[in-house]
This record gives structure tokens, C-alpha cells and sequence, in this order.
């Protein structure tokens, strides 16, 4: 079950009824610590430097809880309980130049400002650029808002502990929180109850694996169609029908326009592609269309823009639009079949007549305005992508880093998700298809992003569906270095 993202009462609340069930805060502690040591093993080797920096509440006990589980390291355990006198010492530790930092300071209980001196230690923390990990949020940030109260670490990662907080995703917060992370099973009892919609996605949300019967033939498996690819953008459309082909859709077919045939076909072995031309026969078989991926040539084919507005409108299967196809759509136009947008902030502006900026303002806002526009299915990307429509829950999913800020990946993302969409299972449930698609797609960037520093977009597709997003391999960006985390 997807977690909620909640706020520290509705946390309290769960960790009350946690109590009043049977659990007991010493047990949570001692797993939390335990998940936080795991975390610390998989980020540096046996023999480094761990500095450990308790605090005097529970954030501080989860912090001193790991360090029985750290044997074969340099562990130096500093409790800053003076804060007005030990300045020097927590100077002294950082020259020792630890190799990982956990910040244990304050938790979501801090509701004040901080005193100059606590703000004079974050700040000398921060200067020393260590590798930091947070328990639950960085000290001094106020988990409800995102802002800070007079100065916040500045984390390489944030553990969060039993469900997410919704500060920790608010704009002020990002670049203090660093990547987000969730240890969701500490011996909280049941889940908690959120007041919001937003949920953290993890594998078990989608769950849907395709099923290829014995008695079987290509048929079986959907015909994804692709309009894609114009002069000077061939690429989109091969990355997009290359990625649709991961998924093992029966058919793949690419309807272009004339001038990238030449480019588009020499690249593709496995997929059908044609020049475009209205109403293809490939267009009467598709179980799944893909519209938009290198359609931005200034001499378009006006045929193909009117077609794929007549598609919007009238295909009865699924549709996904992208990139240019989305400035196509009209707000409010009936569909006939289930449709999904996939904008990133810059094309969500111009669909809602506002900035980029206005849109990273309010992600799960602008969604539901999306949603409603197109009466779709959003899948609105950036960091931490969010998932859904302009009801019920939206996703928030948690895997990907900034590799994927790079040309083509996008297409990549629509292409596979169209090929999922093509086939039965795909189609069962396309909230579920959707969450699945993201996933895959940020957790293989997070792979390479651990492998090779230099990959593109078609590395991205050459490791899609070769089971590297299902081998739990974890992916922690820091400032300076990147490691990976196996569970």
C-alpha cells in the first residue's frame, strides 16, 4: 500500500496509536538504527570515518541506535548538548575529515527558532561539505513548511522515518533535503493517516508484471503506433520506438513524416516504420498511440497535426500525448478512450498559461489543473515525478536524479509507457501501468547514473526491461560523489 505523505501532528498521531497498540518507542528506535547503520555500510566501505551527531531527542537516539551495528568502522560519537560551548569540538571532528556524516540533531518536534549558536553549528556543518545523511529531516527544518528555522543541514540524503513529511518536498526544502528516502517498516503498527493526497510510490504499488501464455502469438501482445519524428528530430522517434520495443509489445510500428523516414528507418530493425500519410491502416490496429516525440519541425505536415487531433478525440484505445502533440490539445475535448499527458514544468506552463517557476511553485496543484484541462491521466515530470488526475491520489515517485535532465530521455518515458500500454495487462490498469513506467525509468537512470557518469538516452533504453529497475539497486546522489546501495 502506498504511504501518505503526512504532517507532524498526523505523524504524532500514528506514533500515539503505535504506543497505545503495543508498540514501544525503544523498539522503534532500535530498527531505525538498524536501517540507518545498513544505510551507512552500503554508502561507504568497512575502515571509514563515521561521525555520529545525536541530539537529546528521539532523532538523537535513532542516531547513537546505529552505532552498535557499525563495527569494523571509525566511529566518533559527538553529543553536542552545549551547544554554546562546543563549537570548537564539533571543528576539531570535522578536520578529522569523516567520510559520512548523520545528523541527529533535532527532529520534527523543533517548533522554535534556533539560538545563534545552534545556527553558528549548522552552519559550520555545512562548510565542511561532508557526505551528510539526515534521520527523519535535517536539523533546524520545519517539516511542515519546508522552511527552515534560522538554518537547516544541508543532507545528502534524508532517511525519513515511518511515512513521509510533506515539508520535506516543499520547494523550500529540496536542495536541504537532498534524496529523499523512506524506511517505512520500524514497528509503527498499521498505517498513518494522511489529510492530503499524495502518496510515496515503492514497487509494490504497481505490481503488474506481463504475462506471455504459452499458447501465444505476437497478435496477443497489442500494436503500439507512434507518431513521432520531423527533420532534425529523427532521434525522438527512434529513442521513443526503441523504448516501446523494450516492453515486448507484439507490434511497434512508426508513422513519421516524409523527410526523417530515410534517418528513422536505417536506425530501427524491429519496429515497422512508414512514412506518415492520414489515416494508416497501421492506425486501425493499434491498441496503443504515442503522439508527439520530434514533431517540432516549423514545416510540419498540417494532415499530421489535424490527425493527431482527430485521434485526441476519437481513438478508442489509449492514448499518450507528448511534448509537441500536447500544444496541440484543446482544453475540454471529449475523448472516447482513456488518455495520458506527460509534460514536463515547461510545457505544463504553457498548457496553463503560466511559468515553469509558477509550476515547481505547486506540483500537485498544477496536476489537478492539468488533469481537468484533458480529462487524462498526468504523469508530471522533474524531480520526484508526481502520478494521477484530477481526483483521487497522486503518486509522488521517488527515483530518478538529475542524469535524466538531458535530451531524449522524455521520449524514452513515453515510448516505453506506450509500449506497456499495448498489451493486456498494461491496459488492466493504467494508473498502475503509469507508476510503473516512471519507476522503471528512474530507477534504471539511478543504476547508471552509479555505473558510468557518461550515459545518454540510449543507454537508458539499452538497460530499460534488462531487469536493472527490479534489482534494487539504490542510487545516492551527493554533491560531489554518487555510491550505490544494495537491498
Amino acid at each position: 500500500m502506498a504511504v501518505p505523505f503526512v504532517t507532524v501532528s498526523e505523524m504524532r498521531a500514528w506514533e500515539d496509536a503505535s504506543w497505545a497498540a503495543g508498540a514501544t518507542p525503544h523498539s522503534v528506535i532500535a530498527e531505525v538504527g538498524r536501517q540507518l547503520a545498513a544505510l551507512v555500510r552500503s554508502l561507504r566501505p568497512p575502515g571509514s570515518r563515521i561521525l555520529l551527531l545525536p541530539g537529546r531527542g528521539n532523532n538523537g537516539a535513532d542516531a547513537q541506535a546505529a552505532e552498535p551495528h557499525l563495527a569494523g568502522y571509525q566511529v566518533e560519537r559527538l553529543e553536542l548538548l552545549e551547544p554554546e560551548r562546543q563549537l570548537t569540538a564539533l571543528t576539531n571532528a570535522l578536520d578529522r575529515r569523516p567520510d559520512l556524516v548523520v545528523d541527529g540533531w533535532f527532529g520534527i518536534g523543533l517548533n522554535r527558532s534556533l539560538s545563534p549558536d545552534w545556527i553558528a553549528l549548522i552552519r559550520r556543518l555545512n562548510e565542511a561539505s561532508c557526505f551528510v545523511v539526515s534521520v527523519d529531516v535535517p536539523s533546524g527544518l520545519n517539516a511542515d513548511t519546508g522552511e527552515n528555522w534560522g538554518a537547516a543541514v544541508r543532507a545528502d540524503i534524508t532517511l525519513t522515518i515511518g511515512a513521509p513529511k510533506l515539508g520535506l518536498i516543499r520547494p523550500p526544502a529540496i536542495d536541504v533535503v537532498g534524496r529523499l528516502e523512506l524506511a517505512s517498516s520500524v514497528g509503527l503498527v498499521g498505517q498513518p493517516v494522511g489529510s492530503n493526497d499524495l502518496r510515496w510510490v515503492g514497487p509494490d504499488d504497481f505490481g503488474i508484471k506481463t504475462r506471455r501464455p504459452l499458447n501465444t502469438h505476437k497478435g496477443t501482445f497489442g500494436h503500439a503506433v507512434i507518431l513521432a519524428g520531423s527533420m532534425g528530430y529523427s532521434g525522438a522517434a527512434v529513442l521513443a520506438a526503441r523504448a516501446a520495443g523494450r516492453t515486448r509489445p507484439g507490434l511497434v510500428s512508426v508513422l513519421t513524416t516524409p523527410e526523417a523516414w530515410l534517418p528513422v528507418a536505417s536506425q530501427l530493425v524491429t519496429a515497422m516504420v512508414h512514412p506518415f500519410s492520414i489515416r494508416h491502416p497501421a492506425l486501425a490496429n493499434a491498441t496503443a498511440i504515442l503522439a508527439g516525440p520530434g514533431l517540432a519541425a516549423s514545416n510540419l505536415l498540417p494532415e499530421m497535426r489535424q490527425e493527431v487531433v482527430r485521434l485526441w478525440r476519437e481513438f478508442p484505445g489509449v492514448m499518450v500525448a507528448d511534448a509537441s502533440a500536447l500544444d496541440w490539445l484543446r482544453p475540454g475535448t471529449p475523448c472516447v478512450g482513456p488518455r495520458v499527458i506527460t509534460p514536463h514544468p515547461g510545457e505544463a506552463g504553457r498548457l496553463l498559461g503560466i511559468t515553469a517557476a509558477e509550476i515547481q511553485a505547486d506540483r500537485l496543484g498544477s496536476l489537478r489543473r492539468l488533469g481537468a484541462r484533458h480529462e487524462a491521466t498526468v504523469i508530471l515530470k522533474g524531480h520526484q515525478t508526481l502520478i494521477g488526475s484530477s481526483k483521487g491520489p497522486v503518486y509522488l515517485n521517488p527515483v530518478g536524479n538529475p542524469g535524466l535532465a538531458q535530451g531524449g530521455t522524455g521520449d524514452v518515458l513515453a515510448g516505453y509507457l506506450t509500449g506497456l500500454l499495448a498489451q493486456p495487462d498494461g491496459r488492466r490498469d493504467l494508473l498502475a501501468t503509469c507508476l510503473r513506467a516512471a519507476w522503471d525509468h528512474g530507477r534504471t537512470a539511478d543504476l547508471l547514473e552509479t555505473e558510468d557518469q557518461g550515459w545518454t538516452a540510449e543507454d537508458l533504453v539499452h538497460q530499460l526491461g534488462s531487469g536493472a529497475s527490479g534489482r534494487w539497486t539504490r542510487h545516492w546522489h551527493s554533491r560531489d560523489s554518487s555510491v550505490d546501495f544494495q537491498s
